[in-house]
């Protein structure tokens, strides 16, 4: 059975971006092996114009075992501080292929210790049955499905706006 996902233009997406439940689960698949796979309602994803969604996995529906701290850290005026983990299983590495807020914002408390993976970083990424496609760009890691709509960031020429 196929997921149908509603039609949402990304320019109607909210800035300050907004917090909410994913219906659908997420699987998320590297190395031929599923290190992450959620029940529906459990997960979250952050939408924010011209961005596609990004989902966050909670800590128990991943493999913690092919998580590796990295030494990279981000700032995200919204959400704070993002700490970096390489996916390392099968004599594979992904480096900085997960990121996660262990003391995020207020506003984002629900998505602390939560997990975002590349998609560019993992064999494949779900929204129920539906791969998704890596949002443009080697910064944003939004998941692209069929359903979303208007000019997504991360594209040629929109790097500054």
């Amino acid at each position: 059975m196929t997921t149908l996902l509603p039609v949402e233009n990304v320019q109607d997406y909210p800035r300050p971006p907004r917090l909410e439940r994913v219906a659908q689960p997420l699987r998320v698949v590297f190395a031929g092996v599923p290190v992450a796979e959620t029940d529906p309602g459990v997960a979250w994803r952050v939408l924010e114009t011209h961005h596609a969604p990004t989902y966050y996995l909670p800590p128990e529906a991943v493999l913690q075992a092919a998580l590796v701290p990295s030494a990279r850290e981000t700032w995200c005026e919204w959400k704070g501080r993002a700490a970096y983990f390489d996916l390392v299983l099968n004599g594979r590495r992904a480096r900085n292929a997960a990121w996660s807020y262990p003391a995020p914002t207020a506003r984002f408390a629900p998505i602390r210790d939560h997990l975002a993976f590349y998609a560019t970083s993992v064999d494949a990424a779900y929204v129920g049955d539906i791969r998704v496609v890596p949002q443009p760009g080697d910064f944003y890691g939004g998941w692209v499905t069929p359903n979303l709509a208007g000019r997504i960031k991360g594209a040629a020429g929109t790097l500054h706006w």
